[in-house]
């Protein structure tokens, strides 16, 4: 999906070159189309030595198990959207521990999909019957024969191999960011 007319005034957009790019751009204001871009999320939860799964009760994937996941909303925090995704999908409730990998995929829609180490905090995991139609905590012997998608599986090895905590939270930046959620190492 592209932008063909302003976002802010609707005049029909031209090309014109914005720092050596050529982008589309209103030639009345100063509305400039970067591109088409998705951010998702997704939680790497461990209980008891077991990782929480999903099965997707649809496609992209259908009938494969992955980590809970899904896409930010426009107004939401990136912390927010995991743990609602989380919840929607498996019934559990888990918070942020850290971020432990981020995935660049550039295509049509530019897609970085940012990966969250999480803390269980309660509940049993049950599908929600509409994204996911399994849930459950799952060992790395268990997770060895199930079918499991191939970028879940490295993000598993990710986190359980991984030799720092990755970047976490700065609850109390050095220099303060209105706005701004900040993570550090």
């Amino acid at each position: 999906m592209s932008a063909n007319f302003c976002l802010k005034c609707g005049t029909g957009l031209e090309f014109r070159d914005i720092d050596g790019t050529k982008r589309k751009a209103c030639p009345r204001c100063d509305f400039i189309f970067w591109g088409d871009y998705s951010v998702g999320v997704g939680a790497l939860v461990i209980k008891d030595e077991k990782f929480l799964l999903v099965k997707r009760a649809h496609n992209p994937g259908k009938g494969y198990w992955t980590n809970p996941g899904g896409y930010i909303e426009q107004l939401e925090s990136i912390e927010d959207t995991i743990i609602r995704e989380v919840e929607e999908e498996s019934g559990i409730k888990a918070k942020v521990k850290g971020i432990v990998a981020i995935r660049d995929l550039p295509r049509n829609i530019h897609n970085l999909y940012v990966a969250f180490a999480m803390e269980y905090m309660c509940g049993i995991p049950r599908p929600d019957g509409v994204e996911s139609d399994e849930a459950g905590f799952y060992s790395l012997e268990e997770i060895e024969s199930m079918n499991v998608a191939p970028f879940t599986r490295w993000l598993i090895q990710v986190a359980y191999h991984g030799e720092s905590k990755g970047l976490i939270k700065d609850n109390d930046p050095v220099v303060p960011i209105h706005d701004s959620i900040l993570f550090k190492v």
